[in-house]
C-alpha cells in the first residue's frame, strides 16, 4: 500500500504528520529489548522451572502488544491525549485502591493485582496519565490564572503520590515527584513555589526513612555497604567490570544465574558482562536520541499544554532509564525500577508503549501551529505566572 499526501485518510495524515526518526528510534528500542531478553531470559526460566524460552516469548508477546497499542495512542490529537489521561487516570486510581484492598502481598508490598493469571501494576499505567494530566493543568495556570489549576495539580500529585506510599512504593513515587516538580519548573512558575515544592519533597524523604524500615535499610547498605546485605549490587557492580568493552560473549555470562531480578532490575549489568561497555553506551546512545529529539520539538512548541506534555513524557522515559542504569553501576541504591523496554515486566512494558505513543501524538506536525523560527526557545519558558503570554491565543484557539 502507497500513501500519497493527497490522502486524507486517517493512517495517511499520520504517516505525514509524524516525527518517523523518533518513531524509528523507539521501534528500535522495543526490537532490542526483545533481542536482549534472550540475555537472562532463559536462565531466569530455568531457576522458576518454566521452559527455556518462557520469558523471552512473553516479553516477544508484550512488545507486539505494546507496539499496536503505541501506534493506536500515536493517532490521536493533542485534545484526544489529555481526555485519554484523565479517564486512564481516573480508573488507575480505583486500580490502586483495589491494590491496597485485595492486592496480593509480596516482598513487604501490595503493588498488583491478579487478573486471568497475570500480574497488573496500576501505578504503572498511573505515570504517563498523571504525567499528561500534570502537564495540562500548569498550561492552564498559564493561559487562565481565574482557575485553580495550580492547586488541582498539586491535589493530584498528592493523591496518586499517597496512594503510591501506602503500597509502599518510594521508586514510583520518587519517579513521579522529579517529573512533577520538572514540569513545574518548566512551566514557568515562581521558583519560591519551587524550592518549597523540593523542601517538601526532601522531607517526605526524610519520613520515609524514619518510618519505613526497607528505605532505611537500602539507604544504609548504599551509604555503608558494612551495615547489611548488599549482594545484588555488589554483584552488578563486578560483572559490569568483569564484561570489559565487549563483554564474554552471548549466553556466557554468570550474573544472570546468580541475581533473582536479572532479568528486571538488573539487565543492564547483565548486558555490560555478555556484551561489553560498548553495547552499553551503544543503548545509552539510543535513550539519549529519543530524549534529544524529543526535547527538540518541546524546544520549537508554542502551545503550553503540548510543550509540557512532551517534556513531561520525556522526563518519565528520561528519568526512569537513568535511576536503573544508575542502580547498576552502584550510583544509586536499589529501587525496583525497570529500564524501558528492556527489562522484563508487562505492566512496565506496555506503560511506557502508551506514554511513546502519546509522545509520538504530541510530537506529529499539526497544521496551523505556530512554529517559532527563531533560537529564542519556547515562549513562556522564562516567564512567571501572571505575566501575559504571547501563546495564549493559540491555546485558545486550540481549547
Amino acid at each position: 500500500m502507497r500513501l500519497s499526501r493527497s490522502d486524507r485518510s486517517l493512517v495517511s495524515e499520520w504517516w505525514f504528520t509524524l516525527d518517523r526518526v523518533l518513531a524509528a528510534c523507539i521501534l528500535t528500542l522495543m526490537g532490542t529489548g526483545v533481542i536482549l531478553s534472550l540475555a537472562a531470559g532463559p536462565a531466569m526460566a530455568a531457576r522458576h522451572g518454566f521452559a527455556p524460552f518462557h520469558y523471552v516469548f512473553r516479553h516477544a508477546l508484550f512488545t507486539g502488544i505494546g507496539l499496536a497499542l503505541a501506534f493506536w495512542v500515536s493517532l490521536a490529537s493533542p485534545r484526544q491525549v489529555r481526555r485519554l489521561a484523565l479517564g486512564l487516570f481516573l480508573a488507575t486510581l480505583v486500580l490502586l485502591v483495589l491494590v491496597l484492598l485485595v492486592g496480593p502481598e509480596l516482598n513487604g508490598a501490595q503493588r498488583w493485582l491478579r487478573i486471568a493469571g497475570y500480574s497488573l501494576q496500576p501505578s504503572e499505567f498511573a505515570k504517563p496519565a498523571f504525567v499528561v494530566l500534570a502537564a495540562w493543568l500548569f498550561a492552564e495556570a498559564r493561559r487562565r490564572p481565574d482557575l485553580p489549576a495550580i492547586p488541582m495539580a498539586i491535589a493530584v500529585y498528592i493523591l496518586l503520590a499517597g496512594l503510591i506510599v501506602v503500597e509502599p512504593d518510594i521508586g514510583q513515587t520518587l519517579l513521579i515527584s522529579l517529573v512533577w516538580v520538572g514540569l513545574f519548573f518548566v512551566s514557568g512558575m515562581p521558583l519560591a513555589w519551587l524550592a518549597a515544592s523540593i523542601g517538601i519533597g526532601l522531607g517526605g524523604l526524610a519520613v520515609a526513612y524514619a518510618v519505613l524500615p526497607h528505605v532505611q535499610s537500602r539507604l544504609d547498605r548504599f551509604f555503608d555497604p558494612s551495615s547489611g546485605d548488599s549482594y545484588q549490587m555488589d554483584r552488578a557492580r563486578r560483572f559490569f567490570m568483569e564484561g570489559g568493552f565487549f563483554g564474554r560473549g552471548p549466553g556466557e555470562g554468570a550474573i544472570k544465574s546468580q541475581l533473582p531480578d536479572s532479568h528486571t532490575d538488573f539487565i543492564f549489568a547483565v548486558i555490560a558482562e555478555e556484551y561489553g561497555i560498548i553495547a552499553c553506551l551503544v543503548l545509552i546512545g539510543l535513550f539519549g536520541l529519543i530524549v534529544v529529539r524529543s526535547l527538540s520539538h518541546a524546544w520549537r512548541e508554542p502551545d503550553g499544554f503540548v510543550r509540557n506534555g512532551i517534556v513531561g513524557l520525556t522526563l518519565l522515559f528520561a528519568l526512569q532509564a537513568i535511576i536503573n542504569m544508575a542502580v547498576n553501576v552502584g550510583l544509586l541504591p536499589a529501587k525496583g525500577m525497570t529500564l524501558p523496554f528492556i527489562s522484563y515486566g508487562g505492566s512496565s512494558l506496555l506503560a511506557m508503549s502508551l506514554a511513546m505513543g502519546m509522545l509520538l501524538a504530541l510530537t506529529r506536525r499539526r497544521p496551523g501551529a505556530r512554529m517559532m523560527t527563531s533560537g529564542a526557545g519556547p515562549r513562556g519558558l522564562s516567564r512567571r505566572a501572571g505575566v501575559p503570554s504571547a501563546e495564549a491565543p493559540a491555546e485558545q484557539a486550540r481549547s
